[in-house]
């Protein structure tokens, strides 16, 4: 049996597909860059960055950030154990803890505005606000039209 044919959109989703995996690693080295300064990981920041807003559960924090729940874990248990973030009892739910950053995390979370607003100002001048927020707009309904297939393929 034959592979069906793509289409002129399937080829432009594949390469939208091939260019977000190249800019997902740009993105991580810049993250890392930002990030080691204050003693972070761009993986600790991601998880941090998931309970700044409110404490949420790691199955939450997964789920927010497309994350494993298992690396979730992990992470938040390092996090913990470093002293940049804390577990609170969760009232909806007796095992699945809160997970909220501790002082040392706002600490770390607030040194690393400078270098962040720096990078993401340098590299936004490149383009007008009206092709970021289209960019954001259509990467928000990828991620839309990826979910409703996934629910789909079940």
């Amino acid at each position: 049996m034959s592979a069906e044919p793509r289409t002129p959109g399937g080829d432009a989703l594949t390469d939208i597909i091939v260019r977000t995996f190249h800019l997902n690693g740009a993105f991580l080295r810049a993250a890392e860059h930002i990030s080691r300064p204050q003693g972070l990981t761009p993986s600790w920041w991601q998880v941090l960055g998931g309970v700044l807003d409110q404490p949420r559960s790691v199955a939450d924090i997964a789920r927010e950030m497309g994350m494993a729940r298992q690396s979730v874990q992990r992470t938040a248990d390092l996090l913990v154990d470093k002293g940049l973030a804390e577990y609170l009892p969760n009232p909806a739910h007796a095992r699945a803890k809160l997970v909220r950053p501790s002082e040392a995390g706002w600490k770390a979370i607030r040194g690393m505005g400078a270098a962040q607003h720096a990078f993401t100002n340098r590299v936004a001048a490149q383009f007008t606000d009206a092709e970021l927020r289209t960019t954001a707009e259509v990467m928000r309904r990828l991620g839309m039209a990826l979910a409703e297939d996934e629910s789909n393929q079940v």
